[in-house]
C-alpha cells in the first residue's frame, strides 16, 4: 500500500479523490484545510481522518509517502516549503508557484534533501498523450515542423459558474481562477505533452492581456488571454493559445512533412489520436478527409467518471510518483521537468520574449507505451 495525505480540501480535491478511488493501491491517510467547515465536509464525504494542520499531514506519512498540495496558488510556496523541510515528497497542483526565483529555490531545497517535488497536470501520462508520443517516435506524419495547440474555454465570466459545485459541495473557486489566470491554470495541459515528446523549449515569444475587465470580485485579474510561439531545441515551433473568451477549442495539431496528427480533446485521457496523410488531388494539396486512428490500445488505464468538462485521472501523476519513490528513481514529473515546465508557463503568462534558462530531457515513455 502507498500512502498520501491531502492539504487543501477545495474544488479540485474532490476530483483527486474521485480519481484515487480508481487506484486501490493508494491509501489516503487524512486531509487538512484551513477552513474547518470545508475540511469537515470533505472528510465526512470521503470518510477521511481530519488532520489539524499541515505539520500533521506530514507526520501522518511514512518517509516514502506523498503530500498532495491542493491549496490555492497563493499558498503553494508556504505549503511546499514546509513539507520539504519536514522531509516529505510533494505533489503540487498547478501552478507550482508564480515566480521563477521561488520555483528554483524549492527545486534546490528538494534536491538538497533527496526529495521529489512534482507538479500537475498528470495528463501527459495518459493513454492519449503516451499514444501521441509513440506515434511521433514511429515517425507518423514525418518530421514535425509546426504545432497548433489550443486551450480556449469559452466566455467563462458569463457561464453559470456560481452553480458549479464539487462532490463534497465546494464552490468553483472563481476568484482564485481569475486572479491566477487561464495561462497558469491551463497551459500545462498541452505544454507538458510537447515538452515530454519534443524536449525543452529554448525561447518563448508571447503576448498576454486581460481582454474581459471587471470580473466579479476582482478589480485587477490576471491575463485571460495569451498566445505564445514556443521554439523547441529539437526544431519544431508551436503556437499555444489560452483564453476564457474564445469559444471552447481544445485541439492539438502537429503538422509534419507528410501529414497532420490530431488530438481533439485536451481534457480526455482517452481521446483518440488521429493521423491525416497529406495528398495531392489534381492541382490541389490537402489532408485526407479519412483519418487513421493511431491511438495506443490496451493500456487498461482506469477511467474515472466524467465530471464537468473533463474526463481525466488526476491521480496518474501521484501514482507514478509513488512508484518512482518506491523504486528509488526520479518521477517523470519531478525535478528538471517540473522546473522547466514552470519557467515556460511563467514566461507565457508574462508576455515575454525570453530565452529559457532551464532545460530537461524528453520524458521517458511509460513502459506500456514503448
Amino acid at each position: 500500500m502507498k500512502d498520501v495525505t491531502v492539504i487543501g480540501c477545495g474544488y479540485v480535491a474532490d476530483l483527486y479523490m474521485r480519481s484515487l478511488m480508481a487506484h486501490p493501491e493508494i491509501r489516503v491517510l487524512g486531509a487538512h484545510d484551513r477552513d474547518a467547515a470545508r475540511q469537515a465536509a470533505f472528510c465526512a464525504h470521503w470518510g477521511l481522518t481530519p488532520l489539524p494542520d499541515p505539520a500533521a499531514a506530514c507526520e501522518a506519512l511514512p518517509a516514502e509517502g506523498l503530500v498532495l498540495n491542493l491549496t490555492n496558488p497563493k499558498s503553494h510556496e508556504t505549503i511546499i516549503r514546509g513539507c520539504l523541510r519536514a522531509r516529505r515528497h510533494v505533489w503540487s497542483e498547478k501552478p507550482l508557484v508564480t515566480d521563477m526565483e521561488t520555483a528554483q529555490s524549492l527545486h534546490d531545497l528538494a534536491r538538497s534533501r533527496g526529495l521529489q517535488l512534482a507538479t500537475a497536470p498528470s495528463s501527459v501520462l495518459s493513454q492519449s498523450a503516451q499514444g501521441l508520443g509513440r506515434a511521433l517516435r514511429m515517425g507518423v506524419g514525418g518530421t514535425p515542423r509546426l504545432i497548433y495547440a489550443e486551450l480556449d474555454d469559452g466566455f467563462i465570466p458569463q457561464a453559470p459558474y456560481r452553480d458549479w459545485k464539487s462532490e463534497s459541495g465546494a464552490p468553483w473557486p472563481a476568484e482564485d481562477e481569475f486572479a491566477t489566470g487561464c495561462t497558469l491554470e491551463h497551459a500545462g495541459y498541452w505544454l507538458s505533452w510537447l515538452i515530454a515528446h519534443l524536449g525543452p523549449v529554448s525561447r518563448v515569444v508571447s503576448a498576454a492581456a486581460e481582454v474581459i475587465p471587471d470580473k466579479p470580485g476582482l478589480r485587477h485579474a490576471a491575463p485571460d488571454f495569451s498566445v505564445a510561439a514556443l521554439f523547441f531545441e529539437s526544431g519544431p515551433v508551436a503556437r499555444l493559445t489560452c483564453s476564457i473568451a474564445a469559444p471552447h477549442d481544445h485541439r492539438l495539431r502537429i503538422f509534419g512533412d507528410e501529414g497532420v496528427i490530431e488530438v481533439g480533446r485536451a481534457w480526455d485521457n482517452h481521446a483518440p489520436v488521429r493521423y491525416r496523410r497529406r495528398m495531392r488531388l489534381r492541382r490541389r494539396l490537402l489532408e485526407s478527409p479519412l483519418a487513421r486512428d493511431v491511438s495506443l490500445k490496451g493500456t487498461h488505464q482506469p477511467k474515472p467518471r466524467r465530471r464537468g468538462a473533463a474526463r481525466m485521472d488526476f491521480a496518474l501523476g501521484p501514482a507514478e510518483m509513488l512508484d518512482a519513490i518506491a523504486a528509488g528513481r526520479e518521477s517523470r514529473l519531478a525535478g528538471d521537468y517540473a522546473l522547466h515546465l514552470t519557467e515556460v508557463t511563467l514566461a507565457i503568462q508574462e508576455g515575454a520574449v525570453r530565452d529559457m534558462k532551464t532545460r530537461c530531457d524528453p520524458m521517458e515513455p511509460m513502459p506500456w507505451a514503448t
